[in-house]
């Protein structure tokens, strides 16, 4: 309803008083957050404001004297039409006039949330294919799903076609009174099957090393190939045209990228991008000597936080400039055709967290790290690919040793993939008295953590299972028993880690 301004002091034989200028109300009908702020204001100027008396549907109501105005702000109005007044009564006026000045205004006040229903779209293939959203919204002036806005017909009916699947994004249901429906869109891509195993991009480049990963491909061993993007040491293993990658010298033209993901493709194998996002020496390293300290982690005298991982070792996850780089690293990869990003090192450095400053953080670090996955994931998506987050095996049950709340991150990504790695647990854990020598018993256990951990989240859960000795020797047995585990677990996918890049194909069934 627009708002009518009525002037009182008008009647037969009377002489016109002035009027009291009146501000403060919305153009139409006021919603729920208007409400809150509404303030109407009285221009008492030339007058007493002390004398202003007010009402509300004809209730007196008590404002407050600001200067020569007067200031009435709501506390409590049903929905419906209201009439607030205005006057200075005629004792308080001299001369010819017979009734004081006056102001009045009627207005509406709607604060009831417009209908939403809201039908899930279809899953798509990938992010790469269009969706379409459907609903109704019969009190709704605008319809908008992230950045794209819909008018819903006269019926309330609205579609919204959509360039990609809008996972974790919201449908929102806005009305003429500025009222809010929100209904969240749990719908997302179906992740194909995934049997991978990890290439760092000098074993790609390396033509032994590669042709034992392609006859895998050959022999249907392996799906997908997970290969590096960014490594541990910050080198971006192809030449990256992300200004920062070429500025630090991280860009390293160790394989061509493109033609890397043609030949995979063409053999039908998915291709999912590994970045190390923030154990980063090339980056941190290049920050602290060019004067942007707070790009680092600092012990508590500012200096770069020293690890096992080296002296200037990790970047700060809070800083945005960091955390842009490895978006745009992974807009990039997404853009060149590789079907998914895998974040790994999405955490803080391990240690006391007193002994760690990570300059404008603000709020939990566990917080952060899940709003940088939440930062990146639209970009990701919209240039198509699907995005994971490799996470430590403790943090389903320990969340605050490295940054790593698996809820939280589940809710930012298509897959959470841990690092259950037998040889990393010790003795007892699980129950289990000797985890490297009971691979099925500890990759089994750890499942049902992670799975009640994404449980409604809309996140899937994909294990890095282990493919190399440590404290225990590895072969086919061993790595089929972890396999077996996450199948009888309900998961059929996984990756296989093996530093060397040298894998046990005997404990992969051809398909």
């Amino acid at each position: 309803m627009i708002v009518l301004l009525v002037f009182a002091g008008l009647g037969a034989g009377r002489s016109p008083a002035p009027d009291l200028p009146l501000s403060g109300l919305p153009a139409g009908p006021v919603g729920a957050a208007a409400l809150r702020d509404l303030t109407l204001r009285v221009d008492a100027t030339g007058h007493d404001p002390h004398a202003v008396q007010l009402a509300v549907d004809g209730s007196p109501v008590t404002g407050q004297v600001d200067g020569n105005n007067v200031l009435y702000h709501p506390e409590e109005l049903a929905d419906g039409e209201h009439t607030f007044t205005a006057e200075i009564p005629p004792g308080g006026v001299t001369g010819w006039l017979r009734d004081g000045p006056s102001a009045a205004a009627t207005f509406t006040v709607d604060t009831a949330a417009p209908q939403l229903d809201v039908t899930q779209p279809e899953t798509a293939a990938s992010y790469r294919d269009p969706v379409t959203v459907r609903g109704r919204a019969p009190d709704a002036e605008q319809v908008s799903i992230g950045t794209h806005s819909v008018a819903p017909g006269p019926d309330g009916n609205f579609v919204s076609e959509l360039p990609h699947s809008p996972t974790g994004s919201e449908v929102v249901a806005v009305d003429a009174a500025g009222n809010a429906t929100t209904r969240a869109l749990t719908t997302g891509i179906d992740l194909p099957r995934i049997r991978a195993v990890h290439v760092t991009a000098y074993a790609w480049s390396d033509d032994g090393m590669r042709n034992a990963v392609l006859d895998m491909a050959r022999q249907g061993r392996i799906d997908t190939v997970q290969l590096d993007i960014k490594d541990e040491d910050g080198v971006v293993g192809y030449a990256s045209k992300v200004p920062l990658a070429r500025t630090t010298g991280a860009a390293t033209p160790i394989y061509e990228a493109r033609a890397a993901l043609r030949q995979l493709h063409d053999m039908g194998v998915a291709v999912v991008g590994r970045i190390v996002a923030f154990r980063d020496p090339t980056l941190a390293e290049w920050a602290w000597h060019h004067g942007r300290p707070d790009w680092v982690v600092q012990d508590p005298a500012r200096q770069p936080y020293s690890s096992h991982y080296g002296a200037i070792a990790f970047t700060n996850f809070a800083h945005p400039e960091v955390r842009n780089y490895n978006i745009a690293l992974a807009v990039e990869a997404a853009e060149m055709g590789f079907d998914g990003v895998m974040y790994d090192y999405v955490r803080r450095p391990d240690g006391s967290l007193s002994s760690m400053r990570f300059p404008g953080l603000k709020g939990p670090a566990t917080q952060a790290v899940a709003a940088f996955l939440g930062q990146s994931r639209d970009p990701v998506h919209a240039a198509g690919a699907h995005q994971g987050a490799a996470v430590y095996g403790i943090a389903a049950t320990r969340p605050d040793q490295i940054a790593q709340d698996i809820r939280l991150i589940a809710h930012q990504v298509d897959f959470v993939a841990p690092m259950i790695y037998p040889s990393h647990w010790g003795p007892g854990e699980y129950g289990v008295a000797d985890p490297n020598g009971q691979p099925f018993d500890i990759v089994a256990a750890s499942l049902r953590d992670f799975l009640s951990a994404t449980k409604d989240t809309g996140a899937t859960v994909i294990p890095w299972l282990q493919d190399f000795s440590l404290g225990a020797n590895y072969g086919d047995a061993q790595v089929r028993a972890q396999i077996d585990a996450t199948y009888r677990s309900g998961i059929d996918s996984f990756f296989l880690w093996s530093p060397s890049v040298e894998y046990h194909a005997g404990a992969l069934d051809p398909l």
